[in-house]
């Protein structure tokens, strides 16, 4: 399973309550430009439009910019893949709780590229501050030194 691209501040700017796999609906040199690596995810959301997931934010450059196609844009909203009910839960969770969801990573699974989605709660300073001090005293016990 090779991972193409990944969404590491998410763990720090959100808490992931879930997450879900989703397929996502591109175009062939989209798919060529993501299995080189040429995805980027951050700072990229999941929105419900018109009943349908779609990703919003993604950046995904042309394979061969030498070859582009015309009126291409890196950062068009590409719709997600998911059973009716998972967008019914989906859409339950965003509207009632004020849940968002985030892209969490892009890879491959089976020869198709897939999205693994966090449900995420947005986190507020002091939790950031908390998640950091964790971070720090755990490094400080690996490396065996006292943390206070």
């Amino acid at each position: 399973m090779a991972e193409y691209a990944n969404n590491s501040k998410a763990g720090f700017d959100y808490e992931i309550l879930d997450t879900i796999e989703a397929g996502m609906v591109l175009k062939g040199s989209e798919v060529k430009s993501i299995k080189t690596g040429k995805i980027s995810i951050k700072g990229s959301y999941v929105k419900i439009i018109n009943g349908a997931p779609t990703l919003v934010g993604a950046n995904i450059p042309p394979y061969q910019p030498a070859n582009i196609i015309e009126h291409y844009d890196p950062e068009a909203s590409r719709k997600l893949l998911l059973s009716k009910k998972q967008i019914s839960t989906l859409i339950g969770l965003s509207q009632s709780q004020g849940l968002t969801l985030i892209p969490l990573k892009i890879y491959d699974k089976k020869g198709h590229l897939k999205m693994l989605l966090g449900i995420a709660k947005g986190k507020k300073k002091y939790d950031k501050r908390e998640s950091i001090k964790k971070k720090d005293i755990a490094r400080a016990k690996q490396r065996g030194i006292d943390p206070d």
